[in-house]
């Protein structure tokens, strides 16, 4: 991509529209309230043939540096230097305010170019309002409306003149290139407060996100690259999903659609728990959801370095864990403290086990001798005087791993039956912690001659 664009302003003159616009996707939450975004939060704009990365920024404000509103401004800070392309919007229908003449000073004083966008400039009342952006000394202002899409062949003029232009690349390259070197996508999700971002920003060895000790900081779903040990990653910090009957606040309601979207969108999802209240109820929904969307899953115990007796509590709660998340038996629970740094590394190596496990695929052969002697040790129970018979089985695919069982009177097979089948097959064939999905189909052997499935 050809330079990093940062997109600058006070709150709640359109930057999150634009962003929007730009990626072509929905990717920052929108509101019509003032200081929605809190996060910068980077995506992948085209424009014509331009290709750049985009990054959206929260609103600027006046703030002490210890409130939260100035940690904000800090990001926004970092935003500018990281930059290589700043476009600072102003709401012309609102006018040029203190803060807008303000802030169009420190962005001058970065040095680094500068595009004026006078937004909300749809209709000649807007366009009028545009011409007072001149007095920010900023060069001349480009007119545009991000919710109506006017105004981005100007946009696209400007830029075409500061950002540089990379060799094109054949596309089938890259296409394999992609596939074969995909980032593996770990989602970190969780109760409120539990210490998601700040372990992103220990992984990345950043303050790359907002964190403080107030509850619900996060609201975007905020995606980063990260190599680890020569392995891509892309993070996805999410904001804290509480109980659904506690959801009552739109802009709430919008930051868990985010956070449930980066689920499905997961390979492996990383449950936060906070270790010295591990295991509430919203945890294990939350497992529950995880599961549903067939993602892989690895438990972390976050805040270790607060409780006391590690050993004989690690030992509990992995006890209680295979207790109460059955349907995931074997999950890995890893102790770890994003404040302190601890236990990353092993975190991480669960994470890519668990990503194999997902992966894992097991023979049609392998299958049907273990079936075998599954039925033999313990065969179906007779419905109705009539035996079920179980005949073949056989991997459908992975990610997660999903089976298909052929027989007879299948509809008739207790759920306690299709229990021990699945316990077996994780013991057997090594699937400790992934969703199993285990599919009944009645008729012949697929693979008899003259059979139809």
């Amino acid at each position: 991509m050809a330079g990093t664009v940062a997109i600058i302003g006070r709150p709640n003159v359109g930057k999150s529209t634009l962003f929007n616009r730009l990626v072509g996707k929905k990717l920052a939450l929108v509101d019509d309230r003032p200081g929605v975004t809190r996060d910068r939060r980077e995506g992948e704009a085209r424009l014509g043939d331009l290709t750049f990365n985009i990054v959206d920024t929260a609103g600027l404000e006046e703030a002490d540096e210890a409130s939260l509103a100035g940690r904000m401004r800090a990001q926004t800070e970092a935003a500018i230097a990281d930059a290589d392309v700043i476009l600072f919007v102003v709401d012309v229908r609102a006018g040029l305010t203190p803060t807008d003449r303000a802030f169009a000073d420190v962005v001058r004083r970065s040095g680094k170019p500068v595009v004026l966008l006078a937004n909300k400039a749809e209709g000649g009342k807007g366009i009028e309002g545009a011409y007072e952006a001149f007095g920010l000394g900023l060069g001349d202002p480009v007119p545009i409306s991000a919710e109506h899409g006017e105004g981005l062949g100007e946009l696209y003029d400007a830029l075409e003149a500061l950002l540089p232009r990379e060799p094109e690349e054949d596309e089938d390259e890259v296409e394999e290139v992609e596939e074969a070197d995909r980032p593996v996508r770990v989602a970190i999700v969780g109760r409120p407060n539990a210490g998601k971002s700040t372990l992103v920003n220990r992984m990345l060895g950043e303050e790359r996100l907002l964190t403080g000790p107030e509850a619900g900081i996060t609201r975007d779903t905020i995606s980063l690259d990260w190599d680890w040990r020569g392995r891509r990653v892309k993070l996805f910090d999410t904001a804290g999903m509480r109980k659904r009957a506690r959801v009552e606040d739109k802009l709430e309601k919008l930051s868990v659609a985010d956070g449930l979207r980066a689920v499905r969108f997961a390979d492996v999802v990383v449950v936060l728990l906070d270790a010295t209240i591990p295991f509430e109820k919203q945890d294990l929904t939350i497992v529950d959801l995880v599961e549903r969307e067939g993602r892989a899953l690895v438990i972390g115990l976050n805040k270790w370095d607060l409780v006391a007796d590690r050993p004989g509590l690690l030992k509990e709660l992995k006890e209680e864990a295979s207790r109460l998340l059955a349907q995931v038996k074997g999950v890995p629970v890893v102790p770890l403290s994003g404040l302190a740094g601890e236990g990353i590394d092993v975190l991480m190596k669960a994470v890519f086990a668990a990503h194999d496990v997902w992966n894992r695929r097991v023979s049609t052969a392998q299958l049907n001798r273990w079936l075998g002697d599954m039925l033999a040790s313990h065969p179906p129970p007779a419905v109705a005087g009539r035996r079920i018979k179980i005949r073949y089985m056989t991997q459908v695919k992975a990610r997660p791993p999903h089976f298909a069982i052929f027989g007879n009177q299948l509809q008739e097979l207790p759920r306690s039956y299709t229990r021990y089948l699945v316990n077996g097959l994780r013991e057997a064939f090594d699937l400790p912690g992934v969703p199993i999905r285990l599919s009944l189909r009645t008729g012949k052997n697929p693979y008899e001659k003259g059979s139809r499935q």
